[in-house]
């Protein structure tokens, strides 16, 4: 995986503008991400009873990284009617998995750079 998998989910500079382009501040923020997403995406469901505190969350942790679509989806998804979430939060669970394909695809980017000293 390297720079060139990347799909354009995650507009980096955003992040980048955050930590100051400090590589590993950058990993321990996409690391964070990674791991909220993992635990929230199981409850982009609505039969879960806090799907659209599963959405705000990961919508907020999106905008940080500069992921804009998925926040995008996350906030279709959080204001949806209950009937009318299960398409969304679909589109919210493909736009993740998007996004943390391009956010491993970063690291281990940042990982190799470090190797190089």
């Amino acid at each position: 995986m390297a720079r060139r998998d990347l799909s354009g989910a995650v507009d980096f500079g955003v992040l980048e503008s955050m930590t100051g382009g400090g590589d590993a501040i950058s990993d321990e923020v996409l690391g964070l991400f990674a791991q909220q997403a993992a635990m929230w995406e199981p409850m982009l469901d609505v039969r879960e009873e806090g799907w659209r505190d599963a959405a705000h969350t990961i919508r907020g942790a999106a905008a940080g990284i500069g992921a804009g679509g998925l926040a995008e989806a996350c906030q279709a998804a959080e204001v949806a009617e209950k009937a009318d979430a299960p398409p969304l939060l679909e589109r919210v669970r493909d736009a993740l998995e998007i996004a943390l394909s391009d956010v491993a695809a970063y690291r281990h980017e940042l990982m190799l750079r470090s190797l190089k000293g």
